[in-house]
């Protein structure tokens, strides 16, 4: 949940208009430092020379001894540049002695823009570096979150001046999607399921899907994604990642290196500026209702058990998929109980905004939910969908895709 509101926050920050991508990235950059929790103390903005091949300091912040201007690094004398083109985002100890001079010992380095071809290898137009009280995998995830939201912008500012009406595309990739999303209500055992994704635009890069597992379908697999951004590019993503795990489920892997594989797929398939977030639960013939599930990013869905209306988060167990390869996903687990409900939502339902731009948010969906968890799963799905059209008053724009799968056991 905290990496989905650090996206959302950096990708907010990254819309305003800039007159250079040094201006943008140095306005996040700065915005990341001002922020405590983030417990970042300084950071540069790099700069591929192709002509001197070189990296130069274009921007500096923080609380650390200035560089001089116009340094720069030699690829030849720094062989982490040629590991950031291969892992993205690094943790490691500086080598240069001026910078180690100037307090610079540990750093972690992450790559944005294109990839360049220098001396026959290739590196990121732009490299950000940040230094930390802690060196650690959170600030590692920070990074890729950074770097992923960053390349898509300055990829974005590249690619406006070349957009071309696509309508004629669009519409065959909403009827190719349309075929592949499943029917809304679902019944399996003693379960009763109703899902609706409802696009922001045209199509939409929010998906879910009902897979069945095992030859005697004795197991029912519920996926609900959320694949970085809207549009065209998004709705491929889902539709790669519906199809795939609909395809390992044919496998019967369990849901850990499930959740692994879909990570490095993701992260290999896909551009460096895409990630999704998917939440993947299991559900069975068991007597006593387990359900198990991963959680890689995604909103946290919310359990509601019907005998005392207590409330529970299903929260996350990884990271989102993409950004940071050979991550590692927990399965925890819940148990249902007769009319006990469980919600799993994007966050296009808690982030709608009124026209304060106050959110959704959570609190008001939980209300929603107990005040119709006796209903069945459509009649909650719907109830929730008018509740939030009621509050969001901004135009579709400014909104996101809004999924809603609701799943109950019957009484």
């Amino acid at each position: 949940m905290e990496q989905k509101r650090l996206y959302r926050t950096i990708d907010i920050i990254a819309s305003k208009k800039f007159n250079t991508t040094k201006e943008l990235i140095s306005e996040v950059l700065n915005e990341v430092i001002n922020d405590p929790e983030n417990k970042i103390i300084g950071g540069r903005v790099w700069e591929l020379s192709t002509t001197d091949e070189a990296y130069k300091l274009i921007y500096q912040t923080g609380k650390l001894e200035k560089i001089e201007d116009g340094f720069s690094l030699k690829i030849s004398e720094n062989p982490s540049f040629s590991l950031i083109e291969k892992e993205r985002t690094i943790l490691t100890f500086e080598t240069n002695e001026i910078l180690k001079e100037k307090g610079i010992l540990k750093y972690s380095a992450s790559g944005l823009g294109d990839k360049i071809k220098v001396s026959g290898k290739y590196y990121y137009k732009y490299l950000l570096a940040v230094n930390s009280a802690e060196i650690d995998n959170n600030l590692l995830y920070i990074l890729n979150i950074l770097a992923t939201v960053l390349t898509s912008k300055i990829r974005e500012r590249k690619l406006e001046f070349r957009q071309k009406n696509l309508i004629s595309h669009i519409d065959k990739a909403k009827q190719l999607q349309r075929s592949i999303l499943p029917d809304h209500e679902y019944e399996f055992h003693d379960y009763n399921i109703f899902g609706v994704t409802v696009p922001a635009q045209i199509i939409s890069g929010d998906f879910f899907d009902y897979i069945k597992i095992g030859a005697g379908e004795e197991r029912l697999g519920i996926v609900v994604g959320d694949a970085a951004s809207k549009g065209l590019a998004a709705a491929a993503e889902a539709m790669y990642i519906s199809g795939a795990m609909r395809m390992a489920s044919t496998f019967q892997i369990k849901i850990s290196p499930l959740m692994s594989r879909m990570n490095n797929l993701v992260n290999k398939i896909f551009s460096d500026d895409r990630f999704a977030s998917l939440f993947y639960g299991e559900i069975s013939d068991d007597e006593k209702g387990l359900c198990l599930y991963a959680n890689a990013g995604h909103n946290w869905p919310i359990f509601i058990s019907a005998k005392d209306k207590k409330l529970s988060y299903l929260k996350g167990t990884g990271p989102l998929l993409g950004p940071t390869p050979k991550s590692k996903y927990e399965t925890h687990s819940i148990n249902f109980n007769p009319g006990d409900v469980l919600v799993i939502y994007s966050d296009g339902i808690v982030e709608a905004a009124n026209q304060n731009y106050d959110f959704y948010e959570e609190k008001r969906l939980e209300q929603v939910i107990l005040e119709n968890m006796h209903h069945t799963p459509r009649e909650i799905a719907l109830q929730i969908l008018d509740d939030v059209a009621k509050f969001s008053t901004l135009e579709s724009q400014y909104q996101d895709d809004k999924t809603i799968v609701v799943i109950k056991k019957n009484e």
